[in-house]
């Protein structure tokens, strides 16, 4: 079999930045040719352009339409896999194969595909609350703690806040800290969390209507699973829409509508200083906080 053809896509590029990232980057054709190698695979299509930290591209094994997933070493997603067996296709994506060794996963390709985001005759928050309840099961090791990764956001909110130049006023600062350090000490369910569970990283399948992606995950409250909806604009930015957001599905999945909103103002503070809409992050913040 020829060796692929390998270009990372631009969405990639920021991992120029450091000798970890061109290391991976420099490394990625010869990753995928052992790969496609190993798992007998043709690449089926140019690389999917979506997300940050993975290089991802249609194949075909024994003629059947899969994805390959290559995957940069990350926090958020170190568990992707364990997180993508324990739903074993219910509710989100299907994991065929997995090699640990390398980041390597091998997933099931959704049929047609397009995003929940884009779908206009979609009701969007029935559509993720019923992957929700699908999603929320019982979990502990391996997955990182909540309290863990919120302990870290806590420690680095305001360094971040400075470096970024003091972009948004303290108090949302202060409220997103107050609030992940209050939520942190209370005992609550632990359940498998999905924290990057918004429109773009819902396809359409013919397996199950809808499958959920790019998992992220995390063990911790179950009210914590709202935050990343709450916070979505593409579901629409304006505080009615993000309010309406936070009721409605508060009251369909039954969870703690205050845990949730302070969840979300916590995890959207921590988010904030890295992304492209840190401004439509900081909007929402004070939505919540009015």
């Amino acid at each position: 079999m020829p060796d692929p053809v390998v270009s990372a896509p631009e969405n990639l590029s920021w991992l120029n930045r450091t000798e970890a990232g061109r290391n991976w980057l420099s490394s990625l054709p010869d990753l995928v040719s052992a790969t496609c190698n190993r798992f007998g695979l043709e690449l089926d299509g140019p690389p999917f352009s979506g997300g940050s930290v993975s290089y991802v591209v249609p194949v075909r094994q024994a003629g059947k339409a899969a994805v390959l997933k290559l995957q940069f070493a990350d926090r958020e997603s170190r568990h992707e896999a364990d997180a993508l067996k324990a739903w074993n296709g219910t509710g989100a994506i299907r994991l065929l194969h997995y090699a640990p060794e390398t980041g390597v996963l091998l997933l099931e390709r959704c049929h047609p595909g397009h995003f929940l985001a884009d779908d206009p005759s979609a009701d969007k928050l029935a559509v993720l609350a019923d992957i929700l309840r699908k999603l929320l099961v019982p979990a502990g090791k391996p997955f990182n703690a909540l309290t863990d990764e919120a302990a870290i956001w806590v420690q680095s909110m305001e360094k971040d806040w400075r470096r970024a130049g003091k972009p948004c006023e303290k108090r949302l600062v202060d409220a997103a800290v107050a609030a992940l350090t209050g939520l942190s000490s209370q005992d609550t369910a632990q359940v498998l969390l999905h924290q990057d569970l918004h429109g773009h990283n819902v396809l359409a399948g013919d397996r199950e209507p809808w499958l959920a992606i790019d998992p992220k995950p995390l063990a911790g409250d179950p009210a914590f699973c709202l935050s990343p909806i709450v916070r979505s604009f593409e579901f629409g930015h304006s505080k009615s829409a993000a309010l309406y957001r936070l009721d409605r599905l508060s009251e369909e999945l039954e969870a703690d509508r205050e845990r949730a909103r302070l969840w979300t103002i916590g995890q959207t503070m921590a988010w904030a200083f890295s992304s492209s809409w840190s401004e439509r992050h900081f909007e929402t913040t004070r939505w919540l906080l009015d």
